[in-house]
């Protein structure tokens, strides 16, 4: 079961089918496909916008990189299959979500968005408004999606500066699929292909937030935790 929600509160809570044939929700997935994200071959931002954010150059914009060697990471998951008797399936949204939430508000600037998500390490953010609830999702791509790509220096450093400086609220995701807890993996995964989402926001029935479910945390779920029941 899913919920979706707006900049007016929800729209609508129903199943898979529901949630990804909602007219608005296509809408907003069809217009995030065909968007430029970056030119092929430049898949980083320019030094115009890591100088504008405050960042060096060079590393990681996709957050920490792993620290160990692979082979390390594979021979622990497999200690932790053998020395461990009371693995489960893993199947429902809220055994495998990240529980340390981190959120953007409403009329927050794109600026402070981004430190806020550089700061956690993380590529998305569901955007909250005063009371809580979920009205949209924010994420890096959206920092640069739809500026122009032939600006001399000056030009996009005026360029950028503008957009840093504009609410979140103008370029976040919005109406947003939220995942309830309960959800199964299999249908927040699929809901997550169809519409090209990076993740999910996590509530209760009551829509209180609780969680996120991103594609690294289903990628490890597939390395690190019990099986996710995999048919080819």
């Amino acid at each position: 079961m899913f919920s979706v929600y707006g900049t007016s509160g929800k729209i609508l809570t129903g199943g898979l089918e529901q949630v990804r044939d909602l007219a608005p929700v296509q809408a907003v997935a069809r217009t995030r496909a065909v968007a430029p994200i970056a030119r092929q071959g430049d898949l980083t931002p320019s030094s115009v916008v890591l100088a504008a954010l405050g960042q060096g150059g060079g590393g990681n914009t996709g957050g920490p990189l792993p620290t160990g060697p692979s082979a390390y990471v594979a021979n622990e998951a497999l200690a932790a299959y053998a020395g461990d008797t009371t693995r489960q399936v893993l199947t429902q949204v809220h055994q495998l979500m990240s529980r340390k939430l981190i959120s953007v508000r409403s009329g927050a600037t794109l600026r402070q968005a981004q430190r806020t998500m550089s700061r956690a390490g993380v590529g998305q953010a569901p955007v909250l408004g005063p009371a809580g609830e979920v009205r949209g999702l924010f994420t890096r791509a959206d920092l640069m999606r739809g500026l122009p790509d032939d600006l001399d220096e000056a030009a996009e450093m005026a360029v950028v500066a503008h957009r840093l400086a504009s609410p979140v609220d103008e370029v976040m995701w919005t109406p947003v699929p939220v995942a309830l807890s309960d959800t199964p993996l299999r249908e927040a995964a699929q809901l997550m292909l169809d519409l090209g989402l990076p993740g999910l926001p996590v509530s209760q029935d009551d829509g209180q937030l609780i969680g996120f479910l991103s594609r690294s945390d289903l990628l490890r779920g597939m390395t690190h935790e019990p099986p996710l029941d995999l048919w080819s």
